[in-house]
């Protein structure tokens, strides 16, 4: 196993922010590159929909799955263990305060 940084590399004022939320910089154990992006953008889905009743979220459109909104470099510090499961081991996400939840009613 890895352990992988998603870094935010587009400039704040970059258009595609417009669609996509900057959760800054996630830390991710998984076996390859395109796996820690997967694991970052299913962990933001769940974070969102935890207490928001029937929230649709699209993983697919997470800026974590957008390689001109973040970057995927090794992590080699030895902060984080290489070892267990796939999963997050870092990483704050956040919602902005004028999110409104899309509800079926």
């Amino acid at each position: 196993m890895t352990v992988y940084r998603l870094i935010p590399t587009a400039d704040p004022d970059d258009p595609n922010w417009d669609r996509a939320i900057n959760h800054g910089e996630v830390v991710v154990l998984a076996r390859s590159t395109g796996e820690a992006r997967a694991v970052a953008a299913l962990a933001e889905a769940a974070w969102f929909s935890e207490g928001v009743p029937r929230v649709t979220t699209q993983v697919t459109a997470s800026a974590f799955m957008d390689e001109r909104l973040y970057t995927v470099v090794e992590d080699d510090t030895g902060t984080f263990p290489d070892t267990g499961p796939v999963r997050v081991l870092f990483g704050n996400f956040s919602m902005p305060e004028d999110f409104i939840p899309n509800r079926a009613d």
